[in-house]
Parts: C-alpha cells; sequence; structure tokens
C-alpha cells in the first residue's frame, strides 16, 4: 500500500517548474533533508513531498529500497533522475532549476565568493551529525540542556536495537534485495559501535570546537569588514548574501541545540558571533517555515507516527478501544449501582428492637 501510494506520487505535476515532475522522498526530521528543504524554500521552489517514517522503519521497506538501495533519505525524483545524495541533490537543484527569479545559494564558478562558500560547505557537511545524534542518545550525560525527553530517549535506542533483526529478515523475504539489506546492516553495526564508544564521541566532539573556532573566525571578518549601517544590513557567514553555507550552519547549529550541545559551543559569552548569528537565521522565514522552533523536532516526528500507527493497526486499536470501553461502562454502572444502594440503606429508617 505505501508503495503504490509513493508510485502515485510521481504523476503528480510541480506547479510552474519546466523539466518534469519534481518529488523529494524525505523524513520530517532528517537532518540531510532539513539542509536541503531550506535550501530549496530559500530559493523559493516547490515539489511533491512524501515522508518517509523511519522510525516507522518505512526507509527499509522493498519499494522505497528498489529506489535507494542504501535505504537512506532523501531521495530526489525530477522527470526520470533519481538522485539520493543530500549534497547532489543541492547541487543539483541550483544547477538545473536557476529560472529567472529563483535567488541562487551558489555564487559563480571561479569567483572569491564560490570557493568561500563551497569551503565551508564541505567543512560543515563534513560534521559526523548522525554519531553526535546517537551519541547523544545513547550517552545523555554529554548534554546539557537536551531536548530529547527520557521516553523519546528509551524509544530510539530500543528502535536501533532492533533494526538490524529486522534487516536481516527482510534481506530472507526480498531475495532481489538481500545484498542491499545485508550491506545495510553491515553500515549500521559499524556505525552504531562507533557512536557507542565514548572515547570515539569525545574525540568528535573536540573537533568540533575546532571547527566552530573557524566559524567564529569567519563571522568575525563579517563584522570587521562590514560595518552595520542599519539593521537588517549584517553580513552572513561568506558576505552579505545568504548562501548554502549559511543553509549548511543553520541546519547544524539548530541540531547541536536539539541535541543539547548548544551551550557548550556557543552563549554565556562563549563565542558571541555564533551566539549572535544562531540569533538571526532562526528569524529568516524559510527557517522558520522549514524547522521552526526547536522543540518542533521532536513534536513533528512523534505525531505523525502516532497517526500512521493508529492507522496501520486500526483493527487491533479498535478491538482494544472497545474492549476498554466495555470495561469502563461495567465498572461505571456498578458505582452508579453501588451508589444508589448506599443511599437506600442511609435513607431507610432503623428498625428498633421489640422489648418483651
Amino acid at each position: 500500500e505505501a508503495g503504490s501510494e509513493k508510485e502515485e506520487g510521481l504523476e503528480q505535476p510541480c506547479p510552474g517548474r519546466s523539466g518534469g515532475r519534481l518529488t523529494l522522498y524525505h523524513w520530517t526530521q532528517s537532518f540531510q533533508l532539513a539542509e536541503g528543504a531550506f535550501g530549496d524554500t530559500e530559493k523559493g521552489l516547490r515539489c511533491e513531498e512524501y515522508d518517509v517514517s523511519l522510525p516507522l522503519s518505512e526507509h527499509n521497506e522493498p519499494w522505497f529500497m528498489h529506489l535507494n538501495p542504501t535505504g537512506e533519505v532523501p531521495v530526489l525524483v525530477h522527470g526520470g533522475r533519481v538522485i539520493c545524495d543530500p549534497t547532489q541533490i543541492v547541487d543539483y537543484l541550483e544547477q538545473n532549476l536557476s529560472e529567472e527569479g529563483i535567488p541562487k545559494l551558489i555564487p559563480e564558478e571561479g569567483s572569491t565568493y564560490y570557493h568561500r562558500v563551497q569551503h565551508y560547505r564541505e567543512l560543515l557537511d563534513s560534521l559526523q551529525m548522525d554519531a553526535y545524534t546517537h551519541g547523544c542518545i545513547l550517552h545523555p550525560e554529554i548534554t546539557v540542556d537536551s531536548h530529547i525527553p527520557a521516553y523519546a530517549a528509551t524509544c530510539i535506542r530500543t528502535q536501533i536495537g532492533n533494526t538490524q533483526t529486522e534487516l536481516k529478515k527482510l534481506a530472507e523475504q526480498n531475495p532481489e534485495l538481500k545484498d542491499a539489506y545485508l550491506a545495510k546492516q553491515r553500515r549500521l553495526k559499524s556505525k552504531l559501535f562507533d557512536h557507542d564508544n565514548m572515547k570515539y564521541l569525545k574525540k568528535l566532539l573536540d573537533e568540533l570546537e575546532n571547527v566552530m573556532d573557524q566559524v567564529e573566525t569567519e563571522l568575525q571578518r563579517r563584522v570587521e569588514e562590514t560595518p552595520v549601517v542599519e539593521e537588517g544590513s549584517q553580513p552572513w557567514l561568506c558576505g552579505e548574501f545568504f548562501s548554502m553555507a549559511d543553509v549548511s550552519l543553520a541546519v547544524t547549529l539548530h541540531r547541536l541545540k536539539f541535541l543539547g550541545l548548544s551551550r557548550r559551543y556557543w552563549g554565556n559569552g562563549n563565542r558571541v558571533n555564533l551566539e549572535t548569528y544562531y540569533e538571526r537565521v532562526v528569524e529568516r522565514p524559510a527557517f522558520r517555515r522549514v524547522l521552526g522552533h526547536v522543540n518542533n523536532i521532536l513534536i513533528s516526528a512523534v505525531l505523525p507516527v502516532a497517526f500512521r500507527v493508529a492507522r496501520k493497526n486500526a483493527p487491533a486499536i479498535f478491538s482494544t478501544t472497545l474492549i476498554i470501553s466495555a470495561l469502563g461502562g461495567a465498572a461505571y454502572l456498578a458505582f452508579l449501582y453501588m451508589k444508589k444502594r448506599l443511599i437506600l440503606f442511609r435513607l431507610t429508617p432503623k428498625r428498633r428492637p421489640k422489648h418483651q
């Protein structure tokens, strides 16, 4: 059912854009998707979007594995072309959807600004964001102000542990995809082994300090070379224009804040340019539309899953609801009966014993 629903999505048009239909398969809280969606929104692009729920393992279902054998989101389908790499998706949209009136987020190749933007894109996109995410979930003690509640972290840990078994089962059920499923299982096993290693995680977080220092220094250069004349004229990471480097930086900072790492990397007088930058970028209309408040990461992830679980398990949920309702109703009637008997007992006059 899910596969047919997604295939029908390929027939949906992309209003106002040439070159074929544009369809994006993603998960709402995928880090890579957030970067691409933020960039698309800044450019004013619109396309058909379909959620592939990671908590419900829809990215492991055969229909999606046929689309992308690595079983990872996002995936862009434009006409008959399928693009699976997040960076390639962004570059493809920048190069192929550059009609008049659509702002460019990457300067002309060969310019000073181009090399600056590409440098920070590569620097920020090379960060091990999945390691930070899994590490903060598996080891919440390294966080300070995490927005992930304990119950959610427990559910995620359980799901991570069950995924390897699920992939093995799917490989047996789908022989034509056996190699793809087993390859993904091996990658996941290796990745989780590293992410649960506290020594490795601390090493990555220390390296992130160096990256944040570079960004802080670059932002300071922008402040020094671009005097602020009026509010709103402040420069961005690579110049006076908003670029893909800013998209990468904004999404990175937003995820770090959600994980409870913001106090370590900015705030309280530490990297003041970075702190000011984050306060500015969250007010951009495109940012608020795609990412919103940091708490929305959890809310928008949980609610769609809850509705989908209810839909997929409708018969079981319906039966359970009926049983609970029946038991509740019976208990309520029993309560009313006992209450009535008690009232009658209190109102009935006591008979005095007869004296001989």
